[in-house]
């Protein structure tokens, strides 16, 4: 059995922690020692006393780096995070590294083995440890822009769901994933007129029964696009490759066809972004505006709702955790969708999706 490692997070905005004390009590009773960083859980309310009456040892964050053969968090090892990795250790976390090049060739570098929570597959393909994030980006992707429609915030002035006497704005949901399912529901919510577009008419019509036929349905291509961005006061961009870079669908011409003040809300920027003019923001600074219309970009979107969003995670990351940690090798050799999930080993990048994103050898 391996020693657990549950550092604090540090990118900026990022008050999430990857186990609670419940969870840490879960792996010691299956029998795992597990290091927790000293304040890694107290952003949202889980002292160090808590971890450590979960049995736990409280440790320093190079103690934590040193001692700990598999480091579980929430997001991307930044700079100095990979600096403290070493050979053989197994990093499970959201990675993303189709769009982050530099992380990848820093953990190549250090050999160790990456398995990626937003990799992971279900049997029948799902993505059970991106589901929970997803669900809640999606839902905040609404609340979301509907503040930053408000016109003292940059917006157009419009209120989503209208009143009598003036028209609903109208949201514009490009990919009906688990994202662009949340956004539908949160905006028809607050009352507002809504479209999505989607590649697969299997899934429209799923859309169609499960809200009664209330949203516009349109199949994925450029002049329904460009159509529905006249109309839309809200954006919403969900589309989704697994492991690799997700499509322009919004390129910067296309601004032009939007109504100024209108809001951009690019849920696909952890992957490099589903509009052109994308970069990513953080909870600190959200949006920035091109051509007249906002954009909000920020690259860990659940991390607004910290508490929420790590008692999800860790209930979709727990029975992996400890499969994983029990013994890697076999994980990895015995369970596909934990394979899957593999994006780089020992120096090796795994993840074709990936390779091509970067522009490294793929084995």
């Amino acid at each position: 059995m391996m020693v657990i490692g549950v550092p604090v997070e540090i990118k900026s905005g990022e008050s999430r922690v990857a186990l609670s004390p419940g969870g840490i009590n879960d792996l010691v009773m299956k029998g795992f020692k597990v290091n927790v960083e000293k304040g890694a859980g107290e952003r949202i309310g889980f002292s160090d006393e808590a971890y450590a009456n979960a049995g736990a040892k409280i440790v320093s964050r190079t103690i934590l780096y040193k001692n700990s053969e598999m480091i579980v968090k929430v997001k991307e090892p930044q700079a100095s995070e990979i600096a403290m990795l070493s050979k053989g250790q197994v990093v499970f976390s959201y990675l993303h590294l189709a769009s982050d090049k530099t992380q990848t060739l820093g953990l190549l570098e250090k050999k160790v083995i990456g398995i990626a929570f937003e990799t992971i597959t279900a049997n029948d393909g799902s993505l059970p440890l991106l589901t929970p994030m997803s669900e809640i980006a999606g839902t905040l992707a609404i609340q979301q822009g509907s503040y930053f429609l408000c016109k003292p915030f940059g917006g157009s002035g419009v209120l989503l769901g209208g009143v009598a006497g003036a028209k609903k704005g109208h949201v514009l949901v490009l990919g009906g994933g688990v994202v662009g399912t949340r956004a539908i529901a949160a905006a028809l919510g607050q009352g507002a007129e809504v479209t999505v577009i989607d590649i697969s008419l299997a899934r429209l019509k799923y859309i169609e029964m499960i809200f009664n036929n209330r949203v516009n349905l349109l199949i994925s291509n450029v002049e329904n696009i460009k159509q529905s961005l006249r109309i839309a006061d809200l954006i919403i961009g969900g589309v989704l490759i697994p492991g690799r870079i997700a499509p322009k669908l919004v390129t910067e011409k296309m601004l032009d066809l939007i109504k100024p003040g209108s809001v951009m809300v690019d849920v696909a920027i952890d992957q490099g972004g589903c509009f052109e003019t994308s970069h990513p923001t953080t909870h600190y600074d959200p949006v920035f505006s091109v051509k007249g219309i906002q954009h909000y970009c920020v690259a860990n979107m659940p991390g607004a709702v910290s508490k929420t969003a790590s008692m999800a995670l860790e209930a979709a990351i727990l029975p992996y955790v400890a499969k994983i940690a029990n013994n890697p090798l076999d994980a990895i050799k015995n369970d596909i969708n934990i394979r899957n999930g593999v994006n780089v080993f020992e120096g090796k990048l795994t993840n074709k999706g990936v390779a091509e994103a970067v522009g490294i050898k793929y084995e």
